[in-house]
């Protein structure tokens, strides 16, 4: 059967990949550890970079369905860092396969864009509970380019000479960045409380499609340019150490 025949020759690369890295993965190597002839590669993925491409999509499919399972708690900021924490070791255990995806190069993905939507969704309980002071847009982006470069960075190092605390300290500077110190309904958070009720008012009732749009418009000046007056709060890690 096509569809078995797929799943054992991706099944094949992914273990080159895995054990041996890129330079494993040839259109010979990979027929031979599946047990096919070559031009059935072609036949199925085109070329070599359709197949990785094929592993990578498989792999990353994997890892956001067990994002999109992780169970919610009552903290949506803890929430937030146990995947910003799943990311960093999916990346840090799957080189080759991040490597792939963080190709900018590479088409856009729909799985990644699933991954993406996740995120949106942690960042927007964030907003909705009054602590983001940074619209939730910017607050994605922040996240993906942090996360993204915290991984790219770690595996350019030798794995004996890695700082263990690098992903810690860049996440805990973007939420530095991110949020207010606590919800905007409990003190004079002005952008905070416009970002919450940006979240908000998609659900907002008696309002007119119209007026949502022009109040969303509102909102956005105020959370995205007002500058924000809450500063740090100290690091709880030895930044020397």
């Amino acid at each position: 059967m096509p569809s078995d025949l797929r799943t054992r020759i991706v099944d094949a690369a992914a273990r080159l990949l895995q054990e041996h890295g890129l330079a494993a993965v040839t259109t010979r190597g990979v027929a031979e550890a599946a047990g096919v002839q070559a031009p059935a590669i072609y036949r199925l993925f085109g070329d070599k970079d359709g197949l990785l491409d094929a592993v990578a999509e498989r792999a990353f499919a994997r890892y956001v369905d067990a994002k999109a399972l992780a169970d919610e708690t009552d903290d949506p900021v803890a929430d937030l860092r146990a995947a910003w924490d799943h990311h960093i070791r999916f990346g840090l255990t799957h080189p080759a396969l991040f490597a792939i995806l963080a190709d900018p190069g590479r088409p856009p993905s729909p799985v990644a864009a699933a991954g993406l939507e996740i995120l949106r969704g942690r960042v927007h309980r964030i907003a909705v509970a009054g602590r983001l002071q940074l619209p939730e847009h910017r607050v994605v982006e922040l996240i993906h380019a942090a996360g993204t470069g915290a991984i790219l960075t770690l595996l350019a190092t030798p794995e004996d000479t890695r700082d263990p605390l690098l992903a810690e300290l860049l996440f805990d500077a973007v939420m530095c960045t991110a949020l207010t110190d606590a919800p905007a309904a409990a003190g004079d958070h002005t952008a905070a409380a416009a970002v919450a009720l940006h979240a908000a008012a998609p659900e907002l009732p008696g309002f007119s499609a119209a007026e949502r749009t022009l109040l969303a418009e509102w909102l956005e000046r105020i959370g995205g340019y007002l500058p924000s007056s809450a500063a740090c709060p100290s690091a709880t890690v030895n930044f020397f150490s």
